[in-house]
């Protein structure tokens, strides 16, 4: 497989809606694959295809301490959750360097697509649910500092663009 380009805040790109999955081709199971390897080699949880600039509604993520259960979703919808919510740091490998408090809901019921096309529910709790959430996001074109106040989010827009600059130098 590929490692595949993580696009970086501010892009808009990272901004477009994805579109559903219509049908299961070799080529989107060799987008997941190299999207699963793009995570691992970048040491995140979590990857949406928008992500890597294809705005497909796949998402791939392993929240296991061994780092060798990758989990696969495809056309993911939220069916529930649960009304408690909670506000933990969360970062983004499309916000490099980056970690702030998002308020999210402790537990959500999914159902998605997995990579051979079954449909699948899942019931995700704690760093699971937040990270299903967080990718989901990414997938309406939501980034996680959306979240945030306009100045943090200015302040990291002016980071993050001055590094890129300095980077293209």
């Amino acid at each position: 497989m590929a490692l595949l380009n993580i696009l970086c805040y501010p892009d808009p790109r990272l901004n477009t809606v994805a579109k559903p999955v219509k049908e299961i081709t070799n080529h989107t199971l060799t987008l997941i694959e190299s999207m699963i390897e793009t995570m691992y080699e970048s040491n995140g949880i979590g990857l949406a295809a928008t992500q890597v600039d294809v705005h497909e509604r796949i998402i791939v993520l392993d929240v296991s301490d061994e780092r060798d259960s990758p989990m696969v979703l495809i056309n993911p919808e939220i069916i529930w959750t649960h009304s408690e919510r909670v506000k933990g740091e969360e970062g983004c490998l499309s916000v490099p360097n980056t970690y702030d408090g998002v308020e999210r809901a402790i537990e959500i019921k999914v159902k998605a697509l997995d990579k051979s096309g079954s449909t699948q529910e899942i019931h995700a709790k704690e760093l699971l649910a937040v990270c299903i959430q967080h990718e989901m996001d990414h997938l309406i074109g939501k980034v996680f500092v959306d979240y945030l106040s306009p100045l943090k989010r200015n302040r990291i827009k002016t980071k993050l663009l001055k590094l890129q600059r300095e980077e293209n130098h």
